[in-house]
């Protein structure tokens, strides 16, 4: 529900960022043979899944064609990077890159809260602004953690690759991860800040329906008395982008300058993208 395409958007030089080239998404664990057509309509060549442990056992690994089930299934299980290499020439490269914080692992908090339907429990772990200072939190270390850094770094860098695109980049939700790698795409391209912002914050008219759907069930399945405390988990907000964006300015002069120390990538990783994703 989540999949979208990051071309289209403009540069500051006046460049487009290639259609088909750079998609972002919710997890693949559950595409039908549709789905799975429309992808290879696409001309896949590489997918980053960047789901944590934990996720991938509990929903299920992506459904790629052309690969093995349970070659794909040995690779998602995983709890450090694993890449299933391409089998045919037309074939898609299967990349886990597992990006979570035992501190802020939004899944387990959300598991647990599920799991013991006491209320005061529930308020006491996501109540009076706990929940938003968790997602906060969570967005701070994708920029002050350096394995954190060190994998959205690998996804810039296969986006970079020659012969690397399309390639299509998700998490669960498709929504923080996510959301994050195509922000650090968008910037160092070009793109202006209130664009990145709102291809990040366009993930809310894109769940909306759903996220309605299952906070309501929540409660009437009554597995919590106030549901609507799951509402900062499920939401993207700008202010949980502004403290990722925060940390850069904190930690490093300018965006270049994290570039090449925060991320350790260099003018060539650059060029790559540009060549990939610039019309």
């Amino acid at each position: 529900m989540n999949a979208r395409d990051l071309g289209g958007y403009r540069t500051a030089d006046g460049r487009v960022l290639k259609p088909g080239t750079a998609l972002r998404a919710d997890a693949l664990n559950r595409l039908g043979e549709d789905d799975l057509a429309l992808l290879a309509d696409h001309g896949l060549r590489q997918i980053v899944d960047l789901r944590s442990l934990d996720e991938v056992r509990e929903a299920g690994p992506d459904i790629v064609r052309g690969l093995p089930t349970a070659e794909i299934a040995a690779a998602e299980l995983s709890a450090t990077p694993v890449t299933v290499e391409r089998t045919t020439d037309d074939g898609i490269t299967l990349h886990h890159l597992p990006v979570f914080a035992r501190e802020f692992d939004i899944y387990v908090a959300l598991r647990n809260a599920l799991a013991d339907r006491d209320a005061d429990k529930q308020r006491a772990l996501l109540g009076d602004g706990r929940a938003e200072g968790m997602m906060i939190g969570l967005y701070r270390w994708f920029v002050t953690d350096a394995v954190a850094r060190e994998r959205f770094a690998t996804v810039v860098r296969l986006l970079a690759e020659p012969g690397g695109t399309p390639l299509l980049f998700h998490c669960s939700a498709g929504k923080d991860r996510t959301g994050w790698a195509a922000a650090l795409v968008l910037t160092a391209l070009g793109v202006d800040r209130d664009t990145v912002y709102a291809d990040y914050l366009l993930t809310n008219e894109r769940s909306a329906a759903i996220v309605e759907h299952v906070v309501d069930s929540f409660g009437t399945r009554g597995l919590m008395k106030e549901p609507a405390l799951l509402l900062p988990i499920f939401r993207a907000d700008r202010n949980y982008l502004d403290a990722a964006f925060e940390e850069v300015a904190a930690g490093w002069p300018t965006f270049e300058d994290f570039w090449r120390d925060g991320l350790g990538l260099d003018g060539a990783v650059l060029d790559g993208l540009r060549a990939n994703l610039l019309a």
